[in-house]
């Protein structure tokens, strides 16, 4: 062997029908060990005789068995192939089809090919084994050529082992059909691995009925066919069905896996059947699965899904053996169940354990440490994932982040991430277009969706039109929102319930409640969303009758109501005086329903008592609440004080409030307002003073109107519209008129102390009022106005734009901060009342 190894140029060579192996100078750190070690497989008697070209020849045979199960690696595969090719060996199609497998299995596909190509006369088992490796390494596309080559081989057919790894290859149902007709002419459809795979294989492509008529016409169906079935109704939304062929596959006598289990689970949370469930648990314990963590993963997951935590740590306590996908599990169920200090307390000890985070570890990290409001640990995760390079290479951990910081209201951070991307999917930019518009930033995530549809290699989906929809109804750009309303009608998006809701929202908080309307009827009713937004709508329309008998009718139809409907219900009942029916709901809410109120709805009933002129009573209220009151219920009650004129519960409120929520300057401006009213300019500069020792600014009051595609607007003074003479000389005009119909202005609404005059001339350049004449000015006579404000409309506007509606003989809708008031004959939707 020695003398092999110092042949000419110490290279030996090896060519075989076309396939070249070489080894160069024979010092290969490589090469050398294993050819060693092939060499210790020859007696020392069999190297007696050396052949010219420096091979050995062998009296006794190599253990060829030993040396495959050594080949770990490729270079050392290659090396065994060169040996085989020597000796002769390589051509034998049990050898050479156990090379292209080894070939395969370690990653190198085209090796595999070459070693193929050699072997002669090749039979069905040589052509299954290539498709395989094809299919093994993710090669598709080759795998379907592969098997049209063998098809077109008249002295080779397929047989029952070709069809289950080349239907996991088709792209698309037709190469699917195209490949069941083969299996079915072959005479193999019946086959129970074939026609498994025809389940499994249709099922993907949504073909759920073709798939359940050749599972029905069977001979015979083993555990694998009953999962398929199963997992197929489940992957294509068919809960019921899948349940029922679970009982069927019962009653015949064939009991679960820890498969059919771990399938099975999630369909009791999509039919929240907590039941069945808890009974499937009970059968996992009777006949010993518990220990699979397959299944226990599955119900850790399950009882996440309904809420069921001290069931799920029961599970995952349990268990002997926890893999990376038990971590994940348990901190995920904590996390969607918005306990994020549990989720971090397990990521903590998973780390302990030395369990290395995947993806899905840092996407529920993420979203947990959002829910703390922690900025100091967001960016000790966001350290985390930088540390280990993930934002580089994973789009997935980058939207995580933008996610995260977008949540806890740090927007230039999200943003500074998302432009650092090196790639964006449709998910980047749906994240970044909805944390603009939840943080109140309605014009960024427009100018957001405009640059995302300018992408070729995006395009919008139904999380897109979620996010974008509620942003056009904030700023009332309904000509946009009807627009976006077009797009999403053509991609059949229109009746997705979430997609839907959005639409409901954006035309309800446009004015357009006859539109909302119609397209709560047109879209799904199952769940509690489009319920909550159309209740909502009639709310901030002062139709709060009417969202109570929609609220009845979601009972009457079996809707469950949840926090958000309440939340929607007790606001509508504040809006339009319904005091006794809100406290009669807000006692339903926990008593009936079990529902515990969080200080949204404590803030409703304050704002409810308090727009009625309890004031006493609202305070009595936040001296009883079992939580410490925020901003929203001492805002209430201050808001209130304001309407009503009470100064000294005022000046208690806005106390607490500069406690609780010292940088909101809007709470500065009402307590000012308060001592302006009564004429205590002492209390209004003090408050002013301390506002600008703050550093904080009042902000603007605007008002919007849409026209000719473009949205005007008016800020409170406005002098540089190009028909500014125009529309100052029309309200000129209008109060001229008013005043003959009793019209006297109302000064407690100035608050600056100047001369009565320099009083009318303030309020005449309101900027509700300025939008009102530029829409008389340009547009048709009786045509309707829709003006979006962004402060709360004052006692004297609100009274001129009564009068005008009539002098007019036009409907005005104007929506304020906190509702809408539609004008019309002089009277207004809300009875004065807001």
């Amino acid at each position: 062997m020695n003398s092999a190894m110092s042949a000419p140029r110490s290279m030996l060579l090896c060519h075989r029908g076309g396939f070249l192996l070489s080894f160069k100078g024979g010092r290969s750190t490589k090469s050398l060990p294993f050819f060693s070690f092939c060499c210790k497989l020859y007696s020392s008697r069999s190297c007696n005789e050396v052949l010219s070209n420096g091979v050995a020849r062998r009296k006794k045979e190599i253990d060829f068995e030993h040396l495959f199960k050594s080949c770990t690696k490729i270079y050392i595969l290659k090396c065994l192939h060169a040996l085989l090719v020597v000796s002769g060996k390589a051509q034998s199609i049990f050898i050479g089809t156990r090379l292209g497998n080894l070939y395969a299995h370690l990653g190198d596909v085209s090796l595999s090919l070459k070693t193929f190509c050699v072997i002669e006369n090749k039979d069905a088992y040589i052509w299954n084994s290539m498709i395989s490796s094809y299919v093994r390494n993710g090669n598709f596309r080759e795998s379907l050529n592969c098997l049209n080559e063998m098809l077109s081989t008249a002295d080779v057919k397929p047989d029952f082992y070709t069809f289950p790894p080349v239907l996991k290859a088709c792209g698309n149902i037709l190469d699917g059909a195209r490949i069941h007709c083969w299996a079915s002419k072959l005479g193999l459809e019946w086959d129970v691995f074939v026609a498994a795979s025809l389940v499994h294989m249709y099922c993907r492509f949504q073909s759920s009925t073709v798939a359940f008529k050749i599972f029905k016409n069977m001979p015979f169906r083993d555990m694998g066919c009953w999962n398929a079935m199963i997992s197929g109704f489940c992957q294509n939304g068919n809960a019921i069905e899948a349940l029922s062929l679970l009982n069927e596959m019962r009653l015949e006598g064939i009991k679960m896996d820890s498969v059919t289990i771990a399938t099975v689970l999630p369909i009791c949370g999509q039919l929240d059947d907590i039941v069945h469930g808890m009974l499937i648990h009970l059968y996992v314990i009777k006949h010993g699965l518990e220990l699979d963590v397959f299944v226990s993963n599955a119900l850790i997951n399950m009882y996440a899904r309904f809420g069921e935590l001290r069931h799920a740590q029961k599970v995952f306590d349990d268990m002997i053996v926890r893999d990376l996908i038990s971590w994940n599990s348990l901190i995920a169920a904590y996390e969607q169940n918005n306990v994020p200090e549990k989720a971090l307390k397990y990521f903590h000890e998973m780390m302990v354990n030395e369990i290395q985070p995947d993806l899905l570890t840092i996407v529920s990290l993420a979203s947990s440490t959002a829910q703390t409001k922690s900025f100091h640990c967001c960016r000790s995760i966001h350290g985390f994932i930088l540390r280990r390079c993930w934002i580089q290479e994973d789009v997935i951990v980058c939207n995580a982040v933008v996610d995260m910081y977008a949540k806890l209201g740090f927007i230039h951070c999200s943003r500074k991430v998302f432009d650092e991307m090196l790639v964006k999917d449709v998910v980047s930019w749906n994240s970044m277009i909805s944390g603009y518009a939840q943080n109140g930033l309605a014009s960024e995530a427009i100018e957001l969706y405009n640059m995302m549809k300018k992408c070729d290699d995006v395009a919008p989906n139904q999380g897109t039109w979620v996010s974008i929809l509620p942003a056009y109804a904030h700023l009332g750009a309904l000509r946009e929102g009807m627009r976006t309303h077009g797009h999403v009608f053509r991609v059949a998006l229109n009746l997705d319930v979430f997609v839907g809701t959005s639409l409901i929202d954006l035309y309800g908080k446009c004015g357009r409640l006859d539109d909302a309307m119609s397209l709560f009827y047109e879209v799904p009713r199952m769940i509690t969303v489009p319920w909550n937004a159309i209740i909502s709508c009639h709310g901030i329309h002062g139709n709060g009758r009417v969202s109570l008998k929609l609220f009845n009718d979601m009972l009457g139809e079996g809707v469950k109501p949840d926090h958000v409907t309440f939340l929607s219900l007790l606001s509508a009942c504040s809006h339009s005086g319904l005091v006794d029916e809100g406290k009669r709901y807000f006692h339903m809410m926990e008593q009936e329903f079990g529902i515990k109120p969080v200080l949204k709805h404590y803030g409703c009933i304050v704002d409810m008592f308090a727009r009625a002129g309890r004031l006493e009573t609202a305070y009595r209220f936040i001296k009883s609440m079992p939580l410490q009151p925020d901003a929203s219920v001492w805002g209430a009650l201050l808001g209130a004080c304001r309407i009503h004129g009470n100064v000294e519960l005022g000046k208690l409120a806005s106390d607490n409030l500069f406690e609780v929520d010292p940088e909101n300057v809007g709470y500065y401006v009402v307590l000012s307002n308060i001592y302006a009213n009564y004429g205590k300019w002492e209390g209004v500069n003090e408050v002013r003073s301390l506002a600008r020792d703050r550093g904080l600014k009042k902000t603007p009051g605007w008002s919007s109107i849409e026209m000719n595609n473009k949205i005007e607007v008016f800020y409170t003074g406005n002098q540089s519209h190009p028909q500014c003479h125009e529309i100052y000389e029309e309200l000129s005009i209008l109060t001229a008129k008013m005043k003959t119909l009793g019209y006297t202005p109302d000064y407690t609404f100035v608050l600056q102390d100047v001369m009565d005059d320099e009083k009318e001339q303030i309020l005449t350049s309101h900027s509700e009022r300025l939008a009102i004449a530029y829409g008389i000015l340009n547009t048709p006579h009786r045509s309707p106005l829709r003006i979006y404000k962004n402060l709360r409309v004052c006692g004297d506007c609100h009274n001129v734009t009564k009068l005008i509606s009539k002098i007019t003989e036009r409907e005005i809708i104007v929506r304020d901060s906190n509702r809408f008031h539609h004008f019309k004959d002089g009277v207004c939707s809300c009875g004065d009342y807001w």
